[in-house]
């Protein structure tokens, strides 16, 4: 199937739909979804993102703007997930109680608001990796379009760009919480870390990035290309003084680079095995 064909495949699922609300994070695979729901369906689509400590405060900020640029009603709703210890104990299937949280939240909206659909940009390719998030969502009747179809990350890109989306390459951002290694506790206070250690990095020109957090140790990541001028060219000694005064004691810099999905390298098999559905 082509990529035109596929994106007409799109339009007809949203107009068989009918009404659709769009879970919307503002990354780059729901802000398609957002766009093309939005052109078929007019006001019987509408974007809702989900407000916790896990979001930073710019990627809302971006996501309402986009919003706006599409021309999408946009609505913004507070979950609860860091009142659930399964959720903040960091388990291995931790996005599982996110997404729970999520779709509990909105599928009470949308019936009320009359919505026939809650729909996400999960993609073809998230289908191949570990994201027990997934699981949660399609036992509360969330529906993906991009990954019925089998459309992928990169054909994102491609009809975002196609569709002259401004933010089509932008990079991924998942919730902040993906930033701590297996089994150490999640809090607020670690996730407002994590965040301005990265927002700060970015205020130096370096897009794409990571800071993972184990214990008291901030480890940066960067594309692999963008690590020797990240060295050359960055004032070290003034980056070290800057994430302690955020609250770390020891700043390394990761040699390999930024991979997406790294943590899950210490999973065994058994790691796999998710929840059963809750009666």
């Amino acid at each position: 199937m082509t990529l035109t064909e596929k994106l007409e495949k799109l339009k007809t699922l949203f107009a068989e739909m009918g009404h659709a609300l769009i879970a919307y994070s503002g990354g780059v695979d729901s802000t398609l979804v957002a766009k093309v729901a939005h052109e078929v369906l007019g006001d019987r689509a509408v974007a809702v993102t989900a407000v916790s400590p896990s979001l930073l405060p710019e990627e809302l900020t971006e996501a309402t703007a986009q919003a706006a640029t599409i021309g999408i009603t946009h609505k913004i709703v507070h979950t609860q997930e860091m009142a659930n210890p399964n959720y903040t104990s960091n388990p291995v299937n931790r996005c599982y109680f996110c997404k729970s949280e999520l779709h509990d939240t909105l599928k009470p909206l949308a019936l009320e608001w009359g919505y026939s659909y809650v729909i996400d940009g999960v993609n073809a390719d998230d289908l191949k990796d570990y994201r027990p998030g997934i699981q949660a969502a399609k036992e509360r009747g969330a529906r993906s379009p991009l990954a019925e179809i089998g459309i992928t990350k990169m054909e994102v890109r491609q009809l975002s760009q196609q569709l002259a989306l401004p933010w089509w390459n932008k990079p991924a951002q998942p919730c902040l919480s993906s930033r701590f290694p297996y089994g150490e506790e999640i809090t607020i206070e670690k996730l407002q870390r994590v965040g301005r250690a990265e927002i700060y990095l970015k205020t130096l020109g370096w897009e794409d990035l990571r800071v993972r957090s184990e214990g008291e140790t901030a480890r940066i990541e960067l594309p692999p290309e963008k690590i020797k001028d990240f060295v050359l060219k960055t004032d070290l000694p003034t980056l070290v003084t800057t994430l302690e005064n955020l609250g770390f004691i020891y700043v390394t810099l990761d040699l390999e680079g930024y991979q997406s999905g790294k943590l899950n390298r210490v999973l065994t098999r058994q790691d796999f095995v998710l929840p059963k559905k809750e009666s």
